[in-house]
């Protein structure tokens, strides 16, 4: 008696009327039955069993036999399950092809619907989940100090052959075969009141993104989305800083002679003059005689 009144309401939930659910079930596995049997065995009042039949025979879940008198069957439950699967195949096509309609016509404005992440915990979780699923390319940067917590997911994402772009500040330790270690080198060894802020920015498959943050190194906030426009930003973010620090890699004497430790000249100097700017960098080559020195013999 339990299990018949779950199928009823598991048919109640697929658009089913509690009637056309009880004289469903009632019928399924018996031999033909007429509308006044199936209100006695099922308690459907008569004047309803009628009505009921007659929606189900449009629906085609049940068949009649005969016409004097009436009698019915029920289809199979696997016919059953096929037709609601087809049925509600379409309605979700309709539906998806006509929110889409709405949403191109409404697209000048609307809202983008993000995933808030209000620890570094949950951050890390749904940054291990986006690597876990990647199948292509994944850009991360991070901090040295967050790098034990997801280092098992770059591991696995590189072990399955996913190409990982990886921007790491601090010192940690980390090989990859199919993808590539890029150290924030700039800012090593340099400390600023700003450096205590931590980041975590993750995008996986060009379509998938995460950015969080700890402006002094604690109390982490995040968002998350599956939405390219976040993936082009946080992207765009990763690559202008690798960009930057293959320069370093290459310049580094030059930049910090011209900017200073850790480049914070481009931060903090205020616009010059041209002549301003010719006597500053005088004074810059005329201040690190062992460079200029270097740099000639590099030549």
């Amino acid at each position: 008696m339990t299990e018949r009144l779950n199928v009823i309401d598991r048919l109640a939930e697929l658009g089913f009327t509690q009637y056309e659910a009880r004289a469903y079930v009632g019928l399924l596995g018996q031999p033909p039955m007429t509308g006044y049997a199936l209100s006695n065995a099922t308690k459907i009042p008569q004047p309803k069993v009628y009505e009921t039949l007659r929606r189900l025979e449009d629906k085609h879940v049940v068949v009649r036999i005969n016409d004097e008198p009436a009698r019915y069957v029920a289809v199979s439950p696997d016919h059953l399950m096929s037709r609601l699967e087809g049925d509600f195949g379409r309605k979700l096509a309709d539906a998806r092809l006509s929110l889409h309609r709405l949403h191109l016509d409404g697209a000048e404005d609307g809202l983008r619907v993000m995933n808030s992440l209000g620890s570094f915990a949950s951050s890390a979780a749904k940054a291990t989940s986006l690597m876990d699923a990647a199948s292509r390319h994944v850009y991360l940067s991070l901090h040295s100090d967050q790098l034990d917590d997801l280092t098992p997911a770059v591991m696995s994402a590189d072990s399955r052959g996913v190409r990982v772009d990886l921007l790491l500040f601090g010192r940690g330790e980390i090989t990859l075969r199919n993808g590539r270690v890029v150290r924030h080198a700039s800012t090593s060894g340099i400390v600023y009141r700003h450096h205590q802020a931590r980041h975590l920015a993750l995008v996986a498959d060009t379509d998938e993104a995460l950015w969080a943050l700890a402006p002094a190194g604690q109390d982490w906030q995040g968002i998350y989305a599956k939405d390219a426009l976040l993936a082009a930003v946080v992207k765009g973010y990763v690559r202008h800083d690798l960009y930057v620090q293959q320069i370093f890699g290459d310049l580094g004497e030059e930049l910090e002679a011209r900017y200073g430790p850790g480049m914070e000249g481009l931060i903090s100097a205020q616009p010059e003059s041209a002549e301003a700017t010719g006597a500053s960098a005088d004074n810059a080559s005329q201040a690190t005689p062992q460079r200029q020195t270097r740099r000639r013999r590099t030549a």
